[in-house]
């Protein structure tokens, strides 16, 4: 079966052009992001956007430089819980500014431009058949968000993305390998079974699968400031990847989240050690890639001084505290 790209020319109109055209700017675009970081699962309703954003601030909150693509554009979230509902989007020189979070975090997500109680909706003229384009629609749409903002200077963008095993892949070709994968999970059967469906479709390909977080893996009893049970939890993982933590429900986070507010005043709780202990796990596992990437390409070319990009380091914009420079090194200069 041929391909389009094995079709000779296009009809006249230049799509291939176009997609090339767009490529380059989502190149050029995310030319300063040093990392990109996919928070997926295949399995919906497991915290997957909350613990992206409250991971987001831990790691804003040790001087690094974070982004957050909402990328369900269907059930955005983000805009509610970062408070950037209703933001306007101001167009800078060549492209558009982000919305950013109290704290510094810039966000985009479609909850910023359409009210709760409407639905995104695509043009076209072919009624009834919306399974056969819609995803081609929502990546157009992905293609250009990503062209068209500025993400500027960043050590990491974090894509919230949709739940479902085979949109996680789609996510994962679109985005290509320099991409890297965080999956969550709950202590339940049921969600480890599709989180293992994405690691297995995942493993196939490749972008590299960080590992995973066990999200509500117990809750917060404020009464009693102890851990209690909140599912019978399995006995074994079958996840086959790596475990950066496990992180409790807590009512206070959720009402936090709803109400827009960052996590700076649960920073001492169980649930906010526990971000700020799966943080540390991701950048450990992100300099462990790029110090590996760093010495294969020297070896390749063992005439060339390692530059400053393949550098393991993770710079923050501004010193953090004294926990935090310990564990990650300060910088001015961010690698381009």
């Amino acid at each position: 079966m041929k391909r389009y790209h094995d079709i000779v020319g296009d009809g006249g109109s230049g799509v291939l052009e176009q997609v090339a055209e767009q490529r380059t700017r989502i190149t050029d675009g995310l030319a300063g992001v040093r990392h990109l970081v996919a928070v997926g699962s295949g399995k919906g309703g497991v915290g997957k956007s909350t613990l992206t954003l409250h991971l987001a601030g831990a790691l804003r909150a040790r001087g690094l430089r974070v982004a957050i693509l909402d990328a369900d554009f269907n059930g955005p979230s983000q805009a509610r819980m970062a408070g950037v509902q209703g933001a306007v989007f101001v167009p800078g020189d060549h492209k558009v500014a982000l919305p950013r979070t109290r704290n510094g975090i810039g966000v985009f997500s479609m909850g910023s431009m359409i009210p709760e109680s409407e639905a995104l909706e695509f043009e076209s003229t072919a009624d009834g058949e919306s399974h056969t384009w819609r995803a081609t629609k929502e990546f157009a749409l992905l293609g250009e968000i990503l062209a068209s903002f500025e993400w500027g200077a960043l050590d990491l963008l974090m894509f919230d993305l949709p739940p479902g095993a085979e949109r996680t892949v789609q996510y994962a070709d679109f985005l290509g390998p320099r991409t890297s994968f965080l999956l969550v999970t709950i202590p339940s059967e049921v969600a480890r079974g599709v989180v293992a469906r994405s690691v297995a479709a995942l493993s196939k390909g490749p972008n590299r699968l960080l590992g995973y977080v066990e999200n509500m893996s117990g809750y917060y009893c404020r009464d009693c400031n102890a851990i209690k049970p909140l599912f019978v939890s399995p006995e074994t993982t079958n996840l086959e990847i790596p475990c950066l933590g496990t992180v409790p429900f807590d009512p206070e986070l959720a009402r936090l989240c709803d109400r827009g507010i960052d996590l700076a005043e649960l920073r001492e709780t169980p649930v906010g050690r526990a971000l700020e202990h799966v943080a540390q796990q991701l950048l450990d596992s992100l300099e462990s890639t790029t110090s590996a990437s760093a010495h294969a390409a020297q070896e390749l070319r063992p005439d060339r001084p390692a530059s400053a990009h393949g550098s393991s380091e993770l710079r923050p914009d501004r010193p953090g505290s004294a926990h935090a420079s310990r564990e990650v090194r300060a910088g001015r200069e961010h690698p381009r």
